[in-house]
């Protein structure tokens, strides 16, 4: 019965990350956006973290450009490549928010790309540029309460070409948190894994009000 009840527990946690797996080794990537605010909100104020000064107006910023398999995900894996240097990861601040995050998404998966950490960051900064923000956003000065699929449309209309099945939205306690676009290695929009498409269904999922 246990072995019974573990193998369940596995299937129902998801295809696992593999930690030290090889540099390079994925089929596509899964650029990950996240709503500001909402990141502020659940993470961000507890660390009077810079990035929720008031008066930034971020809206969505590039929260990470992550290396996937078909069916789960590399993390952490070996490089022959150094790690960046402070003022290299500060670079990214303006688009990530903050220097920090950066360092941490290089950590984790940015090693996984194969790639140099000055290309790696260059890569994710032409993935960021490669997609259009809906201009709608940048006038959230109130907290709404708004399905999720809402947010999606948003994007499917600002970016043209862009397929319901490239992209993906995430919540957290409630809270819209992440727009998520799948891109293959040359960062041309495609259909997301199945382990990736897990959209949010709330209904009423909060979007936090910009800073």
């Amino acid at each position: 019965m246990r072995c019974v009840l573990a193998i369940l527990a596995a299937i129902l946690a998801g295809p696992a990350a593999g930690d030290g797996e090889k540099a390079g080794d994925f089929d596509y990537y899964v650029m990950s956006l996240s709503w500001s605010a909402a990141w502020c909100a659940l993470e961000g104020d507890a660390r009077d973290d810079p990035q929720c000064d008031a008066g930034r107006g971020l809206t969505f910023v590039l929260h990470g450009l992550w290396p996937q398999h078909e069916a789960g995900w590399p993390q952490y894996c070996r490089t022959a490549e150094r790690d960046p240097t402070r003022g290299e990861t500060a670079a990214m601040a303006d688009i990530m928010g903050g220097a920090g995050l950066a360092f941490h998404q290089w950590k984790k998966h940015g090693r996984c790309s194969g790639l140099s950490p000055q290309d790696y960051f260059a890569t994710a900064r032409r993935a960021f540029a490669g997609v259009t923000i809906p201009p709608v956003f940048a006038r959230m000065t109130k907290t709404l309460e708004v399905p999720a699929e809402v947010i999606e449309g948003a994007f499917l209309e600002s970016n043209p070409g862009l397929e319901p099945d490239q992209i993906t939205i995430t919540c957290k306690d409630g809270y819209i948190q992440e727009v998520r676009l799948c891109l293959t290695p040359d960062l041309v929009p495609r259909r997301c894994g199945d382990d990736t498409i897990r959209d949010c269904r709330l209904p009423d999922a909060v979007l936090e009000a910009m800073r």
